[in-house]
């Protein structure tokens, strides 16, 4: 697996990836956009910070980079940086299938993005990504499945998904919504000619959200690597709307409140990649300060009170506008 590249880097940050979903296109939900990107969102103005983005992580030990058809044009500027480093060779890029990118470049559209877990929106897409990333494309992963996803029980796709294993490509999915954990079970079931097809998960958990943890300490067991989404709760556990407990602690360890939320994360024994989806250097560098977080029992109790039920998370996330 591609993963293992990680194994073997020494850097404290080797665990901590880069997702691009935030510099990728012009509209997204997280919070402090306004403040976050500049006032041009351009093409050229969101590829010239995606590409400071790239340099500074890789600069500071990350090796995973997130990337996904949804998020506008994420897999063009990832690769335009890849090919100006063709000596970087140990990194790993995932991205994922099963969105359409419809907004055309804009911040207001009526709808942003369109599922599809259909073997059609899989054959385009791919090859989407293949022209784009060639390969340099690691990891391709089922976006967003949820427990009624066709994807679950399409046999005809399973097929076609394990002929792209067997040609080298390592095939993951990714989980949303108050139903994560009953996915995740649903597609370890997943199997081959008896051998499973998913050697990936992508999960939200954070904080705020930690319903899927059981089922992701199941899935790394069963081998998978387990890559932590929305680890910032789409910037409701950044600065300045973090809650009052996190301020808190993260005074007591004099960093930011978003290393501290990613250490906890990563203090989790089956998390193997976490994600930081900073959108600027500077949120960058302080989420890389997660790396030396060390939290006391005290303040682990003092944050695991922050938990809400899923379904009062999910519905919150939902009503976040597009900025």
């Amino acid at each position: 697996m591609p993963f293992a590249r990680l194994t073997s880097a020494t850097t404290p940050t080797c665990h901590i990836g880069l997702g691009l979903a935030a510099v990728g296109r012009p509209g997204y939900i997280n919070l402090g956009r306004e403040q976050d990107l500049p006032a041009d969102r351009s093409v050229e103005a969101l590829r010239e910070r995606t590409h400071e983005l790239l340099d500074a992580a890789y600069a500071q030990g990350v090796r995973y980079f997130d990337v996904a058809r949804s998020y506008g044009r994420s897999e063009e500027f990832l690769a335009d940086w890849l090919n100006a480093h063709p000596e970087i060779d140990d990194i790993v890029v995932g991205s994922k299938w099963g969105y359409t990118y419809t907004a055309e470049w804009t911040t207001d559209a009526e709808q942003h993005e369109v599922k599809d877990h259909s073997v059609a929106t899989f054959e385009r897409q791919r090859a989407e990504s293949a022209e784009l990333l060639g390969d340099r494309l690691d990891l391709y992963q089922i976006h967003s499945l949820t427990p009624d996803s066709p994807a679950l029980t399409d046999k005809y796709l399973h097929a076609r998904l394990a002929e792209a294993a067997a040609q080298g490509l390592t095939i993951g999915f990714s989980t949303s919504g108050p139903a994560q954990a009953d996915a995740v079970r649903a597609a370890l079931e997943v199997t081959v000619d008896g051998e499973p097809l998913f050697r990936t998960v992508q999960s939200t958990y954070n904080a705020l959200e930690t319903a899927a943890a059981p089922a992701l300490a199941e899935a790394h067991d069963a081998g998978l690597t387990v890559i932590v989404k929305e680890a910032m709760a789409n910037g409701r556990l950044a600065e300045p709307y973090a809650p009052d407990a996190l301020k808190a602690v993260a005074e007591e360890t004099a960093l930011g409140c978003d290393a501290v939320a990613l250490a906890l994360i990563l203090r989790q024994p089956w998390a193997g990649v976490v994600l930081s989806g900073a959108a600027t250097v500077t949120q960058l560098a302080s989420n890389l300060h997660a790396a030396v977080v060390d939290l006391d029992d005290d303040q682990l109790s003092r944050l695991a009170a922050l938990v809400e039920e899923p379904q009062a998370y999910w519905e919150r996330r939902g009503q976040l506008p597009w900025h």
